[in-house]
C-alpha cells in the first residue's frame, strides 16, 4: 500500500497545475465542435429533404410513364380489333405482352375482355396460364372497376415513349391524341410492391372506339424490386437505394414511405442518406482538431498515462479477485468463494443464534440436453437457471455454482427458520418451466438436499457434507424432489457404502450369489411352464441380504452389469438342460444401454447351448421411457432373434399404450401389488380385467405375479390371464430342484406336498418381506 500512496503523492502538484490549461483547452474545443457540429447537420437535413423531396417527383413519375408505355398500344386500332372482334391471341402475344416486356420492361401484363374476363397473361417476357393469375386479379378489381368507368379525355396525351408496334421511328410526328384514360396505383402483388396501370383499349378513331365501360381492359404491372431500385439509383443518384417491405432502422437511411391510393402502406424506399455537412467536415476535421492535438498533447499524454496506469492496476486488481472467487459462467460465486463465505458466516458472532439453512442443488437431465444440443446449449441453460435462482432468493442469500450442474444457496434468518418446502416447491417449478436454447425447448428438473444447523452449531465441512447427503436422497427418491437431511440418511448411506464394498467382494467370489427359480405356471392346466431366474445374496457375517437392498447398489454403482451376467449365464445354463420350458430372466437399463449387451446374451447362449426361443427377457417401464435408440436396437435384436421381451411390474409406472405399440413386447406381468388385493368386489378386480383385456386385445401374454391364495388365482382365472407365479406354487428353488419339477411324472403339475412347502415359505416371507425376490 505504501508504494501507492507514493505514486499519488508524487503526481499531485502535476496534476493541480495542468487542470487549469486541460480545462480551457476543453471549454475551447466543445466550443468550436459544437458549431461545427451544428453547421453539418443543418447541412445534411437540408440534403435530406432535398432527397426526399426528389424520391417522391420520381415515383410519381414512375406512375405517369407506365401509363405512357401502356398507351402506345392501348390507344392503337389494330390493338383495338386484335383485342375485341377479331381476336387474335398470337398477335397481342408478341404486339402487347412482349412488346411491353422488350422494349419498356413491364414485368406482367394481363388483357381483360369487354365481358371482364381475363384471356391473356404474360410474366416476364412469357405467356402463361390464366389460372395463374387469378389470385393477383381478385387483388386488382377495384382497379379494373375504375379503370372501365373512365371516358378518354379531349387534350393531346403527352409525348410517347416509343412508338407502337409497326411504327418504329415516327413517335415525333404522330397526330395529337387523346389523352390516355388510366387508373394508376401502388399495390402489393404475390408479396412484392408493384406499379399497376389499368388503361381501357380504345384506339385512335374515334368512329372505331366501342361503348363506353364495353373496352378491353389492359392491366400493366412493373415491380418495385432490385431492378427497378437500381434504375432509380442510376439515373437520380441515390445511395444503395432499395425497395423494402420492413424499415431496416438504421439511421444513416432515408426512407420513403410508398402509400396507394386508399392510404394503405405498400412499401419503402430506403437509400444511404447524402451527408454533405459530415462529408466537409470528415475532410476539414482533421486539420481542426490538429491545431488543438497539437497544443494539448503533451498534457493529454501525461494526464492518460497517469489514468491509464492507475487505472489498470486498479482493473488487474478487482479482475483477479472477481475471476478467483467467482463462476466465469455465471458470475455466481465458485466453490472457493462459497467455501470462505460459509465459514466467514458461521464464524460470525451476530450469527451465533441465526438459522442457516444450506439449499444444495443438482439439475436433472442436463447431461441430456448438453448430449443432444451441444455444450454451448448447456452453457446457456446453466446461465438461466442461475438466473431464476437469483429471481427466487435475491441478493440477500448467497448462492453459488459449486461446479457442473451443482449450485447451491444459502440462507440466514434471524428471526425464524426459512419455510424450506415452500422455497423448494418455488425452486421446482422455476426450473421445471421449459429453457429456450436457440430454436429449441429445453426441459430440465432439480434435485435439492436441505440441511437447517443454528449458527454457533454448525461447521461448515459437515453441514456440506449433511446438504450432500439430503441431495443424494432426494436422487434416489426419484428426483425432481427436496429431501431435508435426517440423521437416519447418515446410517442408510453407511449402509449403501457397506453393500456396495461387500457386493463388490462377492462379486469376485463363488460362494455367496447364487441363483434361484421360480415356477411359472399354466393358469388353465396348472403345469409347469417355465421359471423365473432370481438373484440371492447369502453373506456369511449379515446372513440373507435382500435383492431389495442390493439390487438398487448395484444400479447406482455400475455393478449390475456384472451381477446381471452373472444371473443370465446360470438361467442360460439351466435352460440349456430343459428344451421347450421358458426361462425368464430381469435384465436393468443400464444393461440393456449398453451397445454390447445384445453380443453378450448371444454369446452366452451360443456357450451354454440354450435356445433363443426358450429366453424371456423381463424389462421395466423405465427403461421404454428413456426411449434410448441403443436400448430399442437391442430389443428389437433380441425380438427378431425369437427371445421373447416381458413388461415387469406392469400397472406401477406410466404405462402407457403408446410405448406397447412403439416396443417389441410378448408379455406384460401384473404388479404384485394388484394380485395382494385381489377379493369380489375389491377395485384391483377392475384394474386387473383392463390389464388383461388391454393385454389381449394387442395380441399380449399375460402373468401374474404375486399370487399367494386359491381365491386370488380363481380371479385370475375367470379374468383370463396366461400365467400365474407366486408362493402359492412354489418359491424360488435350486437349479436341481426345478429341474426334478420340470421332470416330474405329472407332466411338471406341482405336487401338493410340494405347494404345502410354497404356503409356508409364503407365510415366512410376509413376515420379513425385504428378503422376497
Amino acid at each position: 500500500m505504501q508504494p501507492a500512496t507514493s505514486t499519488i503523492e508524487r503526481w499531485h502538484p502535476s496534476t493541480v497545475a495542468l487542470v487549469p490549461m486541460v480545462l480551457a483547452l476543453i471549454t475551447a474545443v466543445f466550443a468550436v465542435l459544437g458549431f461545427v457540429v451544428w453547421s453539418t447537420s443543418n447541412i445534411d437535413q437540408r440534403a435530406a429533404e432535398r432527397q426526399t423531396i426528389m424520391i417522391s417527383h420520381v415515383i410519381e413519375s414512375r406512375l405517369s410513364r407506365i401509363v405512357r408505355e401502356t398507351a402506345s398500344v392501348a390507344i392503337n386500332d389494330e390493338a383495338l380489333r386484335k383485342t375485341s372482334a377479331a381476336f387474335d391471341s398470337n398477335w397481342i402475344d408478341t404486339n402487347v405482352g412482349e412488346w411491353l416486356h422488350r422494349y419498356f420492361r413491364h414485368d406482367q401484363t394481363v388483357l381483360l375482355t369487354a365481358q371482364g374476363t381475363p384471356a391473356y397473361a404474360m410474366v416476364d417476357g412469357s405467356a402463361v396460364e390464366i389460372s395463374t393469375i387469378r389470385s393477383m386479379l381478385a387483388v386488382l378489381e377495384p382497379l379494373i372497376t375504375q379503370a372501365r368507368a373512365l371516358r378518354p379525355g379531349q387534350r393531346p396525351p403527352p409525348a410517347l415513349l416509343a412508338a407502337p408496334p409497326g411504327h418504329e421511328g415516327q413517335a415525333a410526328t404522330m397526330p395529337p391524341r387523346p389523352p390516355p384514360p388510366a387508373v394508376t396505383d401502388f399495390a402489393i402483388i404475390d408479396g412484392k410492391p408493384a406499379i399497376v396501370a389499368a388503361l381501357p383499349v380504345v384506339g385512335e378513331r374515334e368512329d372505331l372506339r366501342p361503348q363506353p365501360g364495353t373496352e378491353p381492359i389492359i392491366l400493366a404491372i412493373q415491380f418495385l424490386d432490385e431492378r427497378a431500385a437500381s434504375q432509380i439509383n442510376r439515373e437520380y443518384l441515390f445511395d444503395d437505394g432499395r425497395f423494402t417491405l420492413v424499415e431496416s432502422g438504421n439511421p444513416n437511411r432515408l426512407v420513403y414511405p410508398i402509400l396507394s391510393a386508399g392510404g394503405r402502406f405498400v412499401a419503402f424506399f430506403e437509400w444511404n442518406r447524402d451527408r454533405p455537412g459530415f462529408v466537409m467536415l470528415w475532410q476539414t476535421g482533421p486539420l481542426l482538431f490538429g491545431a488543438f492535438f497539437l497544443a494539448g498533447i503533451l498534457i493529454f499524454l501525461l494526464l492518460g498515462q497517469l489514468r491509464r496506469s492507475s487505472a489498470a492496476v486498479e482493473n488487474a486488481r478487482r479482475l483477479s479477485l472477481h475471476q478467483a472467487s467467482h463462476d466465469a459462467l455465471t458470475g455466481l460465486d465458485n466453490r472457493m468463494s462459497f467455501d470462505a463465505k460459509l465459514a466467514e458466516v458461521i464464524a460470525d458472532k451476530h450469527n451465533a443464534k441465526a438459522h442457516l439453512t444450506l439449499f444444495m442443488l443438482d439439475l436433472d437431465r442436463f447431461k441430456q440436453v448438453n448430449d443432444t444440443l451441444g455444450h454451448q446449449a448447456g452453457d446457456e441453460l446453466i446461465c438461466a437457471v442461475g438466473e431464476r435462482l437469483r429471481a427466487i432468493f435475491g441478493t440477500a442469500t448467497m448462492i453459488a455454482r459449486l461446479g457442473g450442474d451443482e449450485f447451491a444457496a444459502l440462507a440466514i434468518a434471524h428471526d425464524k427458520p426459512v419455510d424450506v418446502m415452500d422455497v423448494s416447491a418455488r425452486i421446482i417449478e422455476s426450473i421445471g418451466r421449459p429453457f429456450s436454447l436457440n430454436r429449441f425447448k429445453a426441459h430440465v428438473g432439480v434435485s435439492i438436499g436441505i440441511v437447517m444447523a443454528r449458527g454457533r452449531d454448525a461447521e461448515p465441512t459437515e453441514l456440506v457434507r449433511r446438504a450432500d447427503i439430503a441431495l443424494y436422497e432426494a436422487k434416489a427418491g426419484g428426483r425432481n424432489r427436496a429431501a431435508v437431511y435426517e440423521e437416519q440418511m447418515n446410517e442408510l448411506l453407511q449402509l449403501q457404502h457397506t453393500i456396495e464394498a461387500e457386493l463388490r467382494e462377492a462379486l469376485c467370489r463363488d460362494d455367496q450369489l447364487s441363483v434361484v427359480f421360480q415356477p411359472l405356471i399354466d393358469q388353465v392346466s396348472r403345469k409347469v411352464i417355465g421359471a423365473e431366474a432370481l438373484a440371492r445374496w447369502y453373506h456369511p457375517k449379515f446372513g440373507q441380504i435382500s435383492p431389495a437392498r442390493f439390487i438398487p447398489v448395484a444400479e447406482s454403482t455400475g455393478l449390475i452389469e456384472t451381477l446381471g451376467e452373472f444371473v443370465l449365464r446360470r438361467a442360460c445354463s439351466l435352460g440349456a438342460t430343459v428344451p421347450g420350458r421358458t426361462i425368464a430372466v430381469n435384465i436393468s437399463p443400464t444393461q440393456l444401454r449398453n451397445p454390447l449387451f445384445s453380443h453378450q446374451v448371444f454369446d452366452i447362449l451360443h456357450e451354454t447351448g440354450m435356445r433363443p426361443l426358450d429366453l424371456e427377457l423381463e424389462i421395466t417401464e423405465s427403461i421404454l421411457l428413456d426411449d434410448e435408440h441403443i436400448s430399442s436396437q437391442n430389443l428389437r435384436t433380441f425380438r427378431a432373434a425369437g427371445i421373447h421381451i416381458a413388461l415387469d411390474d406392469f400397472g406401477t409406472g406410466y404405462s402407457s399404450l403408446s410405448y406397447l405399440k412403439r416396443y417389441p413386447v410378448d408379455r406384460i406381468k401384473i404388479d404384485r401389488s394388484f394380485v395382494s388385493q385381489l377379493a369380489d368386489g375389491h377395485v384391483s378386480v377392475a384394474i386387473t380385467e383392463a390389464i388383461v383385456t388391454l393385454a389381449h386385445a394387442m395380441d399380449l401374454q399375460v402373468t401374474a405375479e404375486g399370487v399367494e391364495t386359491e381365491e386370488q388365482a380363481g380371479i385370475l382365472g375367470r379374468l383370463g390371464c396366461n400365467t400365474l407365479q407366486g408362493f402359492l406354487f412354489s418359491g424360488g428353488g435350486v437349479a436341481d430342484r426345478i429341474t426334478e419339477i420340470f421332470a416330474a411324472p405329472e407332466n411338471a403339475m406341482l405336487s401338493r406336498q410340494h405347494r404345502r412347502a410354497a404356503m409356508r415359505a409364503s407365510a415366512a416371507a410376509r413376515a420379513q418381506p425385504d428378503q422376497s425376490g
